[in-house]
Formats: C-alpha cells, structure tokens, sequence
C-alpha cells in the first residue's frame, strides 16, 4: 500500500492552492465542494478565480511563492507550471509536516487527489497512486455508471436511523441483519429514485418490525487452489457477509484479505504430520458459533468435498439442526493442473482421472493394480511424505517406470513451483519440495512444455 487512504473532513480549515491555472481550477472546484478555507497563490489569476474571490469563496495572495502561506494550513497542492516552484512549495509543506499534492509528479507528492464518485455522503476515491491516472478515471466512469444517483439519499437515510436502530436492536448481529435488509430492498430503493420520502418511512417502519432471525447458519466455501480470482462469486459473497470466519492454513492471504474486516477469524490450521486443531475440535467451534446465533463460513482450501473432510464437519451440524449449505471451490488437482499446462484428461492419453488421497495408511488397501492402468491421470493429494511409497506400489503393479510425473507447489499463486520427472524419478524428487504440493501421474505431463502459460 503506497498511500493509505483517507477522507478528510476540510471544511472551514485553511487550505493553500498554489498556481491559478487550468489545473488548479479543477483543484479549487473540488477544495469548495468540501468547504475548504481556500487561499489561492499566484503571479496571475483566471478569471475564475477573480470571480470566486469576488464572491469571498477565496482568498487571493499575489505574487511569489512565500512560506508564511503556510501558516495555519492543513493541506496545499501545489499546481503550478513551474517545476521548480512547485518543488520548492513540496519542499517548505514536508519541513512543516503539511500533507502537500504535487499534480505533475503524484508519486513524489505526499498526498494525492483521487478520481471521485460523488454520492454524497457516499463517496468513492479510486487511486493508482498516480502510476496510472487514466486508468483510474476509467475506473471511475465505470463506477458512475454502476451506481445509481439515489444511493447518496439512501446513505443520508440510513444515517438518520442509526440511533433508533441502536434503541432497537441490543445486539451487533441483529443490527447488521437490519442494515442488510435495509440495503437490500429493491422497493426501498425504488421508492427513494421516485422522491417519495413518505413512503420510504413507511417501508422502513416495516423492516423495523419484521422479525430477524436469531438462528444461526455455517457456509462450507470452497476457497481454491490459492489464486484469488478463482474464488467463485458466490463464495466471495458469503465470506463478506460473515459473521466469523474458520478457515485453514491453505486459505491463500489474498483471500483473507477479502473477508469482511469487522468480522472473526479463527485459524484451525493443520497440516502434515502437525494437527494443531483436531478435527473435533474443528467441527466443535462451527457448531458452537452457530449456536450463538452466527453466520459462519468454513472456508477451506480447494474443494470442501475433495479431501476437505468438509461431510465430516456437516454431519455434526446436521445432527443438531444447524442450516447448512455448501459453495464448492476449484480443487486444486483442477487448478494446480490448469495453471501447469498439464490437461487432466486427454483423447489420446488419458480418458479418466483419480483423486487419491496420500495418506495411505490411513485408508486401508489401495488397489494398486487399477491405478497402474494406461490411459487415465492420477493426483495425488498430500503426497509427498509417501512418494517412495508411491513409486514403489505403482512400479511393482506394472507402471511403466518412464511414466511422465510432475510435482506442484504453491500452486495457481505467484509461488509456484513445478517440476517434472519419470515415475522412477518420483521419490528423489518429492525431497525437493514441501507441502502443499500435489503428485501428477500421466502421459499427459508430457504435454507440459507444449501447453504451459503461467
């Protein structure tokens, strides 16, 4: 985060545009809006600004830039077309400790004026941190369209109702079920467009006597393979609409970041050969904040459903009368795959694919023969410890011994690491890497140097 962003409320506090041109026109307009007391310095002043002064919406100081402008002010842009006037201006507003904006060269500046979307009092700044302005602006046009005008009357009205919403609701998740409800409703926001205000009371007199549920809910999210953008729509939704959060080491941190942040996190991270939750434990917590009256997402890595052990948490919930619903993810042989060009299924090398679990000696007898068989894929998930295991069993039970492998780390993120080898390679290979990692074996690895793009 280069810039931290912040709102700052200028109305009534001295604020120093120097420069009184075309650009700081556009500044001065913005700076008014928000009720600054403005005083303008420059050599020359546009007609605009004469006008503005006339009228007593700016202070005008001629001439050349002098420190003593600074006196009292919170915050100068400097806006010149003199580079070295608008250093020295930068230059005198760090001594002080004045936040200043430099509009030729934001990323020297120490604040910088983002492109807005004004719903007042909803108000959206989209920043490149002066990397790419037009982008921004792009971004912001498009938001302009998105929004609907009437959004700034429904924020005005929601910050009316606050305290009543208080005297009505003792507790943080029946207020935050009423807000829902509040934004939601497609009949209160029509009624506001339509500039029917009394109507809109009465709709919002109904949403404060209808009864909010007190029964909490658990939502098992798939979370993917690690990349972000893979997480679906759906599951986003849920995991910014929860009350808490219980997820694993696997749940990627562009992930996290997306939950929403007044919300709880538990961490009940496992992982190889170091449970430090047990799965008890684990499907006791979800019971318990459900109980309380949460809505609460398991999120886990991958697919909830694919060694996820994500039935074995539902069932407890399920035994207790807890609603439950499940959003599946990407797994991450499906993901680990695609992003390593490796297809799991192909016409002319393999026409099935396994999902096998490498904790072998937890799952009784594997039949070894079937899964040495040509023409399918296998994936191995948790792997790595029982590579020789692996080699050996496919080995003894006829696999040819040059079959294509592949081991994925880390893998659809930025961290990704894939290797290949032959299956008489495996073991020596599995040394080379640490969990989590998945084990490809199949023609199809082969494709690789061909098909990888990430």
């Amino acid at each position: 985060m280069d810039y931290f962003p912040l709102f700052c409320r200028l109305q009534g506090k001295r604020c120093l545009l120097v420069g009184a041109g075309d650009v700081a026109e556009r500044k001065a307009r913005l700076l008014l809006d928000a009720g600054a007391d403005l005083h303008v310095g420059a050599l020359d002043f546009s007609p605009a600004f004469q006008q503005w002064a006339q009228q007593g919406k700016v202070t005008l100081l001629t001439g050349a830039f002098d420190d003593s402008w600074l006196d009292s002010c919170w915050l100068v842009i400097a806006a010149t077309n003199d580079d070295a006037v608008n250093q020295q201006v930068t230059f005198a507003a760090e001594q002080r400790r004045i936040f200043c904006n430099l509009v030729d060269a934001p990323q020297e500046a120490s604040a910088i004026m983002p492109s807005i979307v004004d719903r007042s009092p909803l108000m959206i700044a989209v920043s490149s941190g002066g990397r790419a302005p037009v982008l921004a602006r792009l971004l912001r046009e498009k938001l302009e369209a998105m929004l609907p005008q009437h959004l700034g009357e429904l924020a005005s009205l929601a910050g009316s109702l606050r305290g009543r919403v208080k005297r009505t609701f003792a507790s943080m998740a029946q207020r935050r079920a009423f807000w829902e409800r509040f934004f939601v409703s497609d009949r209160l926001a029509q009624t506001l467009a339509n500039g029917d205000r009394p109507r809109a009371d009465a709709i919002v007199d109904n949403l404060f006597d209808a009864p909010l549920s007190q029964q909490g809910e658990v939502v098992l999210v798939g979370a993917g393979p690690g990349d972000a953008g893979l997480l679906t729509l759906k599951g986003l939704q849920h995991i910014q609409q929860a009350d808490v959060v219980v997820y694993d080491r696997l749940v990627s941190e562009p992930i996290l970041n997306l939950i929403r942040r007044d919300a709880e996190r538990i961490f009940v991270g496992k992982q190889a050969g170091h449970h430090c939750v047990p799965q008890a434990q684990i499907n006791q917590v979800l019971l318990e904040q459900a109980q309380s009256g949460k809505r609460v997402v398991r999120l886990k890595g991958g697919d909830p459903f694919i060694f996820g052990r994500g039935g074995e948490e539902l069932q407890l919930l399920a035994q207790h009368h807890i609603p439950f619903s499940v959003v599946p993810g990407i797994t991450a042989a499906s993901g680990c795959a695609a992003y390593s060009g490796i297809p799991l299924t192909h016409r002319d090398h393999a026409q099935s694919v396994r999902f096998v679990t490498g904790h072998l000696q937890q799952h009784g007898e594997i039949e070894w023969r079937k899964l040495a068989a040509e023409q399918q894929t296998l994936v191995f998930y948790m792997g790595l410890a029982q590579a020789p295991e692996i080699q050996q069993q496919l080995l003894q039970h006829g696999m040819d011994a040059a079959m294509p492998v592949a081991i994925v780390q880390n893998g659809t993120t930025p961290q990704q690491r894939v290797e290949t080898a032959t299956l008489a390679e495996l073991a020596t290979l599995a040394q080379q890497f640490e969990s989590p990692a998945l084990i490809i074996v199949g023609r199809v690895v082969a494709l690789r140097p061909q098909l990888r793009w990430f």
